[in-house]
């Protein structure tokens, strides 16, 4: 057995790994935080259900995987579509009926194994989807910039900095970074509204908020559990490269599903946004050597112990919307990255024609938010319709034709 294993199994709890808790929550904490902001959502509801959210996912796992829930970028368009026209409580309902869909995979997987996920959803599917995620998103931080350019580029500066000169623990807090130097640099400029810091008080419940239901709404927010269980699966083969277990087996990838649908719709139910698993959490596992389980949770009891502060939550609400938004065109062309990264280190190879035909439309689709109507009250949108067709395409197009055709010279 090895020493990853060995750490992950040793469940005593001391200073150090309080420490490493508190490290494990600040390095995740910019990306927790960044979604409510984004969507309208409360930025204390969210911390909370990050919290809770990553307790039920460990109580499903058994408590076997190093993992940290937090709100997942792939819902912002359509939660923000879902507000515009119906309000945010249709968007958590929608949210809900996503950790629904998450539940019910987790079961088909528990009857049938893994394998037929995995041909689901192999890297060439996985690849482009991932990709789409941050170039639907590059218009909302571009809008969110363009209110103040000298304060976003400021903020973007600082991060690439800090991404390039940081060393070890501290590269995994450029974020953190970017947003405290753009904070201070925007209030200087007199950007910040501090009324609401100083108004809040400073223990407060966070202010949940009961979901509604329509199938409108929840045609636009369910179908992207599609798109974020590719994205689940990338993180649990991550995690388990670095802590040296197949976290896909054992656990199981029906646990981990379970755990993170039912976190999803809890999230959905307190009126907060929807949990995904977090590839920062895989590089602060990298980083630390240290796989206790253990540490995860209590990073979860401190983020829902900081739900409560009510002065925190104003903070963090008063954050100007160009540092977000400087901050959000790095994060959301990073997510895009990763994609691209897949395809590279998958070795996709682009010159067959199947390859190039399952990317093209995926990403066409994904990026142009076409629609398909399933019915009265259900429709495919942009992300999900792109991960629906590529997943289809992916099955029907035959491999050995494909092997030998090359559509584009």
């Amino acid at each position: 057995m090895g020493t990853g294993a060995l750490r992950t199994e040793d469940s005593r709890i001391g200073k150090k790994e309080i420490l490493l808790a508190l490290q494990h929550l600040i390095a995740m904490f910019g990306a927790t935080v960044l979604v409510p902001i984004l969507t309208g959502l409360n930025v204390s509801v969210a911390l909370f259900t990050a919290g809770a959210g990553t307790l039920v996912f460990h109580l499903v796992t058994k408590g076997k995987a190093p993992v940290f829930l937090g709100s997942s970028f792939a819902f912002i368009a359509p939660v923000v579509l879902v507000a515009e026209q119906w309000g945010l409580p249709y968007a958590t309902g929608g949210i809900i009926a996503a950790g629904l869909v998450y539940v019910v995979v987790a079961a088909i997987i528990a009857i049938t194994g893994p394998g037929f996920i995995r041909r689901l959803f192999p890297p060439v599917v996985t690849g482009p989807v991932i990709t789409i995620i941050g170039l639907t998103l590059a218009p909302i931080a571009k809008d969110m910039a363009a209110q103040n350019w000298v304060v976003a580029l400021f903020t973007i500066a600082v991060t690439v900095v800090a991404m390039t000169f940081m060393r070890g623990y501290f590269r995994l807090l450029p974020i953190l970074t970017g947003v405290v130097s753009g904070y201070i640099f925007a209030a200087v400029m007199g950007l910040v509204d501090f009324s609401g810091i100083t108004a809040a008080g400073w223990i407060a419940v966070p202010d949940f908020m009961a979901p509604a239901f329509s199938w409108a709404a929840i045609g636009l927010v369910a179908p992207l559990a599609i798109v974020t269980m590719i994205e689940h699966i990338g993180d649990m083969e991550a995690n388990g490269a670095v802590i040296g277990k197949d976290l896909i087996k054992d656990p199981g990838l029906q646990r981990t599903l379970l755990g993170d649908g039912l976190a999803t719709a809890l999230a959905g139910l307190c009126g907060g946004p929807a949990n995904t698993t977090y590839s920062e959490n895989t590089g602060v596992l990298a980083v630390t050597k240290v796989y206790k389980p253990a540490i995860l949770r209590i990073t979860a009891v401190f983020a829902i112990l900081l739900a409560f502060l009510g002065k925190f939550g104003a903070l963090i609400s008063s954050i100007p919307s160009p540092v977000m938004g400087g901050i959000s065109i790095i994060l959301f062309g990073m997510i895009a990255a990763v994609g691209l990264r897949q395809l590279v280190e998958h070795r996709v190879d682009l010159k067959l024609g199947r390859n190039q035909l399952i990317v093209a439309t995926i990403l066409v689709f994904g990026i142009s938010g076409a629609e398909l109507p399933i019915g009265a009250n259900l429709k495919l949108v942009g992300m999900s319709l792109g991960a629906v067709v590529g997943v289809l395409l992916n099955l029907l197009l035959p491999r050995q034709a494909a092997d030998k055709d090359e559509i584009i010279k």
